[in-house]
């Protein structure tokens, strides 16, 4: 899982692709006709050309989707219709993807006549500027995440996102299958991509083509959502722990005190990670809840593995051979 064969990240997104993806989520309207709808935005940051507007170019991160905010839209206000046109020239020289309009600014007749002239849609947002930029650049941040793709089942188990890895055959989807019959949610199965979102955060989905459909042997394609409503699935999830599958090997170590935390490097990221052997009558379905449950559990600081070693040393510390009763007084409970 360490290795980066499938890593994959976009380099580019055009400006039409910008624009369909964003036309709701952001309410972005279109003050120009489809102009340069083919340039490509290459960059995941925004930029303000508030220097750049003065004149000052050296600097200017022209690959970057230009936003003008109330600082950049009040310059250009103040300036004499040349000026304006000669101000906007300068940025409109460079191989700039598009500008964006915040806080419904009205557009000025010089800014809409240069971008047609120089082939750059403008879109408009009545999003303050702050705001505006939040989500644009979460989106772009997206977009050009690494990604990265694998064979297993994901499932939000308790609001853990538990990722089944292991080899073919091994159970991985009938796992899954068992705990959403117990009322937990499908997030993918087979190939789940997982997308690095920011430091330390790993998130996974499934594919447009798959979405949530299993194959069960035996049995075949079955289609989650519809059997067992719209409960028993989600689109994407946080990775949090990696479960993987294999048959009982006498030769191999397994976890048994839980003091020796494992993990796994999945795109730089460590995420816990634990290897469960299968025996017949092993029932890895609520193993794998009580996986989930002692992950909430150190999540909020309490780790029962070393809080048992904390008794066991304080004991031999004590020097105490006293192996009694875990109560003192049965009080006439006799059941």
């Amino acid at each position: 899982m360490s290795a980066k064969s499938n890593l994959t990240q976009r380099e580019h997104i055009s400006v039409e692709f910008f624009y369909n993806h964003t036309l709701d989520k952001f309410k972005i309207k279109l003050l120009t006709k489809q102009l340069g709808f083919d340039r490509l935005i290459t960059e995941q940051n925004l930029h303000r050309p508030g220097l750049a507007l003065a004149g000052f170019v050296e600097l200017f991160s022209f690959n970057r989707i230009q936003v003008f905010g109330n600082t950049e839209m009040r310059y250009l206000h103040n300036l004499t219709s040349d000026k304006r046109k000669e101000s906007l020239k300068k940025i409109f020289q460079f191989e700039i993807p598009c500008i964006i309009i915040t806080n419904n600014n009205k557009p000025l007749p010089e800014l809409l006549e240069l971008a047609e002239e120089f082939q750059i849609s403008i879109f408009i947002t009545e999003y303050s500027t702050t705001k505006a930029i939040y989500f644009i650049s979460d989106f772009l941040d997206d977009q050009f995440a690494s990604k990265m793709s694998l064979h297993g089942s994901f499932v939000d188990v308790y609001g853990v996102g538990l990722l089944f890895t292991g080899k073919s055959g091994i159970g991985k989807s009938e796992v899954a299958l068992d705990l959403i019959e117990r009322g937990h949610r499908l997030v993918a199965d087979d190939l789940v991509i997982l997308t690095k979102k920011g430091e330390g955060i790993i998130m996974g989905s499934g594919t447009n083509l798959v979405k949530h459909f299993m194959e069960i042997r035996g049995i075949g394609i079955i289609d989650v959502k519809s059997m067992f409503g719209v409960r028993a699935i989600r689109f994407q999830k946080r990775l949090e722990v990696i479960l993987d599958l294999e048959l009982w090997d006498d030769n191999a170590s397994y976890t048994r005190t839980g003091l020796d935390d494992r993990t796994k490097s999945v795109m730089d990221v460590e995420i816990p990670y634990i290897k469960v052997p299968i025996i017949p009558g092993k029932n890895i379905t609520v193993i794998s809840e009580v996986i989930a449950l002692n992950y909430l559990l150190k999540h909020y600081k309490y780790d029962a593995a070393k809080v048992f070693q904390k008794k066991l040393s304080e004991t031999i510390k004590n020097k105490s051979n006293d192996v009694d009763r875990s109560i003192d007084y049965f009080e006439h409970d006799f059941e």
